[in-house]
């Protein structure tokens, strides 16, 4: 009866002891991977990078300090991947004795060089064509000399024209405060100031003070 009784025990607890067995050694694989993911150029951590396991997509982004945490397997391929940084590949040691592993990968920049892109304001080749036909072509000498004509005649007509009312009040105040401003005392005599005499000769060894359109006036 008791051989019966350990047989049927040991038949029945056979299955689970080996399951239990088999969990053991597949948790002993599992790591808490860790680690910090920076760039080569400036040693900043690099905020929401992808780290996934190999093949199996399964993983977790970094947070905004570059710090990323997660579970894997001792000898897995780890991805890193992030716009603008060239993909980086990472394996696990499978010979770790502890279950935490901690690293800190470094990212290199991936520089892409774009071809010359030249826009251009009409949308076909047709519509180029079209707009190049109808350009206006540019006035010849004779337009241009008529239209500066024109341009120096407003501007003497400008100069004749009297000052208006605002140009008018302005004038007035200035003299106002240029008798206010020697009020109550002798005004203001340039032929005393250095400053007018030192004009006035270097003006006249300028021959600033002739007259250009009097031809009776030479050297």
């Amino acid at each position: 009866m008791k051989k019966s009784i350990i047989l049927y025990l040991s038949i029945f607890l056979i299955p689970f002891i080996g399951f239990a067995q088999k969990n053991n050694n597949k948790s002993n694989l599992l790591i808490q991977f860790s680690g910090v993911v920076v760039s080569n150029d400036s040693l900043q951590p690099i905020p929401y990078a992808a780290v996934t396991i190999h093949k199996s997509g399964r993983g977790t982004i970094t947070d905004f300090y570059g710090f990323f945490s997660f579970v894997a397997k001792k000898g897995d391929t780890i991805d890193f991947h992030y716009v603008g940084y060239k993909p980086t590949m990472y394996i696990i040691s499978d010979t770790l004795k502890e279950d935490r592993y901690s690293l800190i990968q470094v990212m290199n920049r991936d520089t892409i060089l774009l071809k010359e892109a030249i826009v251009y304001p009409w949308p076909s080749k047709e519509e180029f064509k079209r707009a190049f036909l109808d350009l206006k072509i540019p006035d010849d000498d004779l337009k241009r000399a008529e239209k500066n004509i024109q341009l120096a005649e407003i501007k003497t007509i400008q100069e004749q024209v009297p000052y208006d009312g605002a140009i008018n009040y302005q004038y007035q105040l200035q003299q106002q405060q240029s008798k206010l401003y020697s009020a109550g005392q002798y005004p203001k005599n340039n032929l005393f100031n250095p400053i007018a005499w030192a004009a006035f000769i270097k003006a006249w060894k300028d021959g600033s003070l002739k007259k250009k359109d009097d031809p009776k006036i030479d050297n």
